[in-house]
Order: C-alpha cells, then structure tokens, then sequence
C-alpha cells in the first residue's frame, strides 16, 4: 500500500517541523495495521528566501524520525515553492485479509484513543505568542511520537476498525467511521484525553481555522448535552496535526488494550462506544 501526506511548517524550529510532518505521514500505514518498508521525501522549499541550512534541518528531522520507524528514505523530490511544505510518500505492507479499515466498527464496540487533542489550538496560539510555558513543547513531543507502538500492541487485540485523527478533528474522523460503520457513537467527553491548556486557550479563542471549518463541516451529526462549553466543543473539532490512532473494538477486549497502551507510556483512553442509529451520528455526554 501507498499513502502520501505533506504540511507547511507549523511550528518555527525546523527539526521540530521535520520530525512531526514525517511522523505525520507514516501515520496512515499505522492506522490501516500496515508495516512500512520505505519513504519518499516530498519537499516545496523557498529558494532565495530561507536559508539551505533550515532545510537541511528540516530533512534531518523527517529523516531521524523514519530512522525511529526503521525504514530508509530512498529519494525525493523538491521544487520551489513560496511557501515551505514538508512530508514524505510512504510504501508499506500488509496482508489483505488483516486490513484496517475506518468503515469496519460494530454496534457495542467501544472507542480507544492514544494521544491528547488540542494540538491546533496550541499551535495557533504559540504562532500568536501567547501559549504558556511548556504548552509547546508538549504538544510537539505528541505530535512528533510515532502511532508505530499503539498500532503494534493494537495488532495484538481484536480491532474491528481505526483511524489516525488529523485535520478532520476528533469529531470528523469519527464520524467518517461511524457513517461508513453504519453506526452511530456516545462520547463522554470528560473522558477524552486533552493536552494541557488546550482548553484554556480554546476559551480564549486560538482554535484555528480548520477547527471551526470541521465544525460547520459536521453541522447537525454532532448533537451536545447541555452544560458542555464551547471550549470543549471546540477541542474535540480541533484539526490535529500527527494525531493519535481512534480504535473501535469488542467491548471484551477494550479494557485490556488501554492497559497495554498505557503500559508502553501511550496516553490512551477509552472515550466512548457505538449505538444503534443512523450511520455517523455523534452524541456527545459530559
């Protein structure tokens, strides 16, 4: 199999840049339970405008990370471009009939999570010079660890289908595994996982564009009980950058795979579960 994903740089340090957009694309081999073999890098740079040493940082980044995937980077291709981006097109393997897929969940399995939301909040407000101290740091380490760990100790559970969690937010991802499930989903929201301070800065009004964008995108799927604030609205529609891995599996199964996951250091939980109901409708508890 074949993915490819590439970004523009969303935090200023150039290997930071790099280690998250190559974390970022291996992730969709994770996500469908793949092995990946090799990469391709992928590269719009500014010549005349940057440096070549920001570039050479930013390759050094994507390149450290795919050395932690334990695949080589065998070429690429780099054009000029105004604006920087950065990512890799990624071959992997797996065999057909161990496929993950986001459209394979079933009524009465529960919903696994394995990192913190609130990446794009916190950029959006670093970009702003406004993120507390440490916010940063944090989210960039999330968003810079690979789901390889999470997808091999899923492999050994049984999971009916998965997702990565980016740009679509938590929300929209979700529900793309819901409607093509033909389920529906309850969340409980104070179970999701949250970076630190991404509410408060949602509260403040740094979610980005994408976030409100994923929003007006999901429209009515999503329905709220009361008393959940539009801070925590707007976290669980935040566009996430190298987002975690979503699982849906046996409810027999669930408590064993957050066991393992968090016993290999992953932040997971279990957020949630699938209802009878028309395909891709959200509701949202405290």
């Amino acid at each position: 199999m074949e993915t490819i994903d590439y970004i523009t740089p969303i935090v200023d340090d150039p290997h930071d840049y790099g280690t998250i957009a190559a974390a970022n694309s291996i992730s969709d081999i994770y996500a469908m339970g793949a092995r990946p073999l090799f990469a391709l890098n992928l590269v719009g740079f500014p010549l005349g405008c940057l440096s070549l040493t920001v570039l050479r940082d930013v390759l050094r980044g994507g390149a450290a990370k795919m050395a932690e995937a334990g695949i080589p980077i065998i070429g690429g291709h780099t054009v000029n471009d105004p604006e920087p981006k950065y990512g890799l097109a990624v071959t992997g393997v797996v065999h057909p009939g161990r496929v993950w897929t986001n459209a394979g969940a079933r009524l009465g399995d529960r919903l696994v999570l394995t990192k913190p939301l609130g990446s794009g909040v916190i950029t959006t407000a670093a970009k702003r010079e406004q993120a507390p101290e440490g916010a940063l740091a944090e989210a960039v380490a999330v968003m810079a660890t690979l789901n390889k760990t999470a997808a091999e100790i899923g492999a050994r559970h049984d999971i009916h289908a998965c997702t990565d969690v980016t740009g679509f937010g938590f929300l929209g991802h979700l529900h793309e595994m819901t409607a093509g499930s033909g389920v529906g989903a309850v969340l409980r929201c104070s179970a999701v996982p949250l970076l630190s301070h991404a509410l408060e800065l949602a509260a403040e009004g740094f979610a980005p564009g994408g976030t409100h964008r994923n929003r007006d995108a999901l429209g009515d799927a999503v329905r709220w009980a009361p008393g959940i604030g539009e801070a925590q609205q707007l976290v669980l529609y935040d566009a996430q950058t190298s987002g975690g891995l979503l699982f849906a599996l046996p409810a027999s199964d669930a408590q064993a795979l957050v066991a393992a996951l968090r016993a290999a250091g992953i932040a997971a939980a279990e957020v949630g579960e699938t209802v009878p109901g028309p395909g891709g409708e959200i509701e949202v508890l405290p």
